[in-house]
């Protein structure tokens, strides 16, 4: 195909003739049913292009900044970069893998608040002076390691509800920004704007407004004491919802407009990471073993339930929380997947938790569903699976890699990202694309590397 890089990274499949993603999965699951039944996932590149249009409609004043940590796949690195989007990026890794992609060092802010001294020189080295900060610790390394460094005071905002006290533990308080400053003046050390730490999905549009009048006595304190404030991001927790995105842009936009008119010539980013990327993944796991317990007598799990217990089924997956659903460690709820055969409509249903492989108390996956009974080898699907699932940091034996993606775009999203600008030529260097057809998805036909 004319115009497709010499040596494309990863294949994307395109999506043509009647062919849609359900095809693509179906395909794979028929693939790994005759070999090594392994977990996969299938990413529709399509849908975070239509993410960045509804943002630039809701949101087109506020320049997003790509979360790395949610989804460091290389292809949604590539299409956000693409789509014009910068990046925040916690550590070296993050940083190296954004640069590997031609992102200018402007475009990029190194978020990490604990950093290592090599990592400060690092980006010291390479270019890339938005560094955040929040103590006087970090601004006494920053000041040694990266004088040329441009900072972005982390202020903590309230709590947006009874479960959310954690969000305090970031960031410094706004009676401690002042402090801060003149810190940051004594030693030489330049401070250009203020980054509010938002906890994931907020819900509680009031969190923003708060959190972007606080941002307002902070450019003033700066400015006061000789600081040029120029940058606000006002931190993330957008979930990816239509609904929350509305509601944030009401009550956002009027504040910007407020304290931070275009004659201040603020630029105001925000740092969307699981609103690219959620919906965009399916991941597909087989069930590996499953057990029938007694639901009064769940401690007994190995015995067989007397005839006049109601079963319940604990089910094994091949991916667990030390793997692909790693995010159920910090308490996130795991939704209910779907079942890939199709059972038939009164097939009765029964409370089910599914499980890793590894028998640990821990690798419960969800805690309570209902399913119709499921045997050994089949398949369950999981959507909205893109965001916290794509490392694989707790992945300690080599016989257990992470899942490959297999990238897919269909071709109305295709012609439409090239609406905006986006070719082989000038930003997707990586891609090769792949035409897949309505009922001859072959295995070539949506091949990738893993990412």
């Amino acid at each position: 195909m004319k115009g497709i890089a010499d040596e494309p990274q990863y294949s994307v499949g395109l999506l043509e003739g009647g062919a849609a993603l359900c095809d693509v999965i179906d395909n794979h699951i028929y693939e790994q049913s005759l070999t090594e039944k392994n977990a996969f996932f299938v990413a529709d590149l399509g849908v975070i292009m239509r993410q960045h249009v509804r943002w630039r409609t809701h949101m087109a004043q506020i320049r997003p900044y790509y979360a790395v940590r949610c989804n460091s796949s290389p292809a949604v690195i590539e299409v956000l970069a693409a789509l014009g989007a910068g990046f925040i990026c916690t550590n070296k890794s993050e940083l190296e893998l954004v640069q590997s992609h031609g992102i200018p060092s402007e475009d990029i802010v190194y978020s990490g608040v604990c950093k290592q001294v090599s990592q400060i020189k690092y980006a010291a080295k390479n270019g890339i002076d938005l560094l955040v900060c929040d103590n006087e610790a970090e601004l006494r390394k920053i000041s040694r390691c990266h004088p040329n460094a441009k900072l972005l005071l982390q202020v903590s905002t309230e709590a947006s509800s009874q479960g959310d006290e954690m969000s305090m533990a970031f960031g410094c308080s706004l009676k401690d920004c002042r402090r801060l400053l003149e810190k940051a003046k004594e030693l030489g050390v330049q401070v250009v704007g203020v980054r509010s730490h938002i906890s994931s999905s907020c819900e509680d549009d009031q969190v923003y407004v708060h959190a972007i009048s606080d941002a307002r006595c902070v450019f003033d304190m700066g400015e006061e004491i000789g600081f040029n404030m120029n940058v606000l991001d006002i931190g993330g927790g957008f979930s990816g919802s239509e609904t929350q995105l509305e509601m944030i842009n009401t009550a956002v936009m009027s504040m910007v407009d407020l304290y931070f008119p275009p004659s201040t010539g603020v630029s105001i980013i925000a740092e969307p990471g699981s609103f690219f990327v959620s919906s965009a993944f399916t991941l597909a796991v087989n069930i590996i073993s499953k057990e029938v317990v007694a639901r009064d007598r769940q401690d007994q799990a190995h015995d067989d339930p007397s005839p006049n217990d109601e079963p319940e089924f604990q089910y094994y997956m091949n991916e667990g929380v030390y793997g692909s659903f790693a995010s159920k460690l910090c308490e996130t709820l795991i939704p209910a997947p779907s079942v890939h055969k199709n059972p038939p409509l009164d097939a009765p249903v029964f409370s089910s938790s599914l499980w890793g492989p590894s028998a640990d108390d821990l690798d419960q996956v969800v805690e309570h569903c209902l399913l119709p009974e499921l045997n050994i080898g089949d398949w369950l699907t999981f959507s909205q699976a893109g965001a916290y699932t794509m490392g694989q940091p707790l992945r300690t034996t080599p016989d257990s890699p992470a899942p490959p993606v297999y990238y897919v775009i269909s071709s109305r999203d295709w012609y439409e990202m090239q609406d905006t600008g986006v070719t082989h030529e000038a930003t997707l260097k990586n891609f090769s694309l792949v035409p897949c057809f309505h009922n001859s998805c072959h295995t070539e036909a949506a091949l990738s590397v893993p990412a």
